[in-house]
């Protein structure tokens, strides 16, 4: 019989007989600690994360199995990995435990002001230059919330690694995620005023096959990132690289400063160094709008204080025409 036939039993007279329902309302704990270890696929992992020792939390799981009458997890030395009937009960315990979670933090709501920890991930360049700079306002205003931030370019697993909140670049593959949009990237293309100097300028992003261009090598693949532009309601894209090629945009932005080369940059990267003329725009007439930044988080965090919180302060940070963005906007008009 699989997990799913293994519905309570009830008498005429109501009374439940021994059902993995009344088993498990007993022991919510244990709940808990299988939804950690089906998200970490690790004991020691959910260990820490629960304050329990990792003997602990594979007893709590062994119990949990024989109570159930089935088996949740594969174990090996090197890993844990939910069986067919322990994905279906992890599907289950999500709901049971978010319904918890929501209506512990709706209560807390009229109870008490947002605390607790927030784990956050974000992109390197939009973090420090965007984001980071805030968070004194926000640490200020909710002072019993810790933020645990981690500024990186990877593509992170909210559930298995137990984030909760993630700035993001693009569209998430995953679509049970929850996404509320922040902004669109702009790029400009340009270098150094001595490059142009020297080199000249290209007119039509085909010339630049005659320049020497700096790319960015995305972490994910280590290919290089395409060059986007748009005419006349036309959008196209180009692969672009030359001698000198980085994963770090602050890296790259350096680089075109110092003379290296024709670099492709998101505004709120390049707005400053080109205020202060340290950088000059080319082919102006060709950009166009780039990938969407979404704050995303899991839908059993939607209700959850200080996430809410949080997320909305993301929402207010940036305005629907970034400051960084004007850079692009005709010199008469700025």
């Amino acid at each position: 019989m699989s997990f799913e036939d293994k519905s309570p039993m009830i008498t005429n007279n109501g009374d439940s007989q021994s059902s993995i329902a009344g088993k498990v309302l007993e022991n919510l704990n244990a709940l808990i600690v299988f939804a950690k270890v089906a998200e970490t696929r690790s004991f020691t992992d959910a260990a820490r994360m629960l304050g329990l020792t990792a003997s602990g939390v594979s007893k709590a799981i062994t119990r949990l199995e024989q109570e159930l009458g089935v088996r949740l997890m594969h174990r090996t030395t090197r890993s844990v990995s939910l069986t067919n009937d322990g994905s279906s009960f992890f599907e289950r315990c999500s709901h049971i435990l978010s319904e918890i979670e929501e209506a512990e933090a709706a209560l807390n709501q009229t109870q008490s002001a947002p605390r607790g920890r927030i784990r956050v991930q974000m992109p390197v360049g939009f973090g420090r230059r965007v984001i980071v700079p805030a968070l004194p306002g926000f640490i200020e205003r909710y002072p019993d919330v810790v933020i645990d931030g981690e500024l990186s370019d990877r593509i992170v697993d909210l559930g298995y690694e137990g984030v909760d909140v993630a700035v993001f670049i693009g569209v998430p593959a995953d679509a049970r995620l929850i996404a509320r949009k922040l902004c669109n990237l702009r790029f400009v293309t340009c270098a150094s005023p001595d490059y142009f100097r020297v080199h000249g300028e290209p007119q039509t992003p085909d010339d630049l096959e005659r320049f020497r261009c700096l790319a960015y090598v995305l972490p994910q693949t280590g290919r290089y990132r395409d060059w986007h532009f748009e005419k006349n309601g036309r959008t196209f894209a180009k692969t672009v690289s030359g001698p000198l090629n980085l994963n770090n945009t602050e890296s790259l932005l350096e680089a075109a400063i110092s003379g290296a080369g024709i670099a492709m940059i998101s505004t709120f990267i390049a707005a400053d160094a080109i205020r202060a003329g340290k950088l000059k725009v080319t082919l102006r007439d060709y950009a166009t709008v780039g990938p969407q930044v979404s704050v995303i988080y899991l839908p059993n965090r939607n209700l959850s204080a200080r996430v809410r919180v949080f997320v909305d302060f993301l929402a207010r940070l940036v305005p629907p025409n970034p400051p960084w963005d004007q850079i692009l906007e005709p010199e008469c008009n700025r």
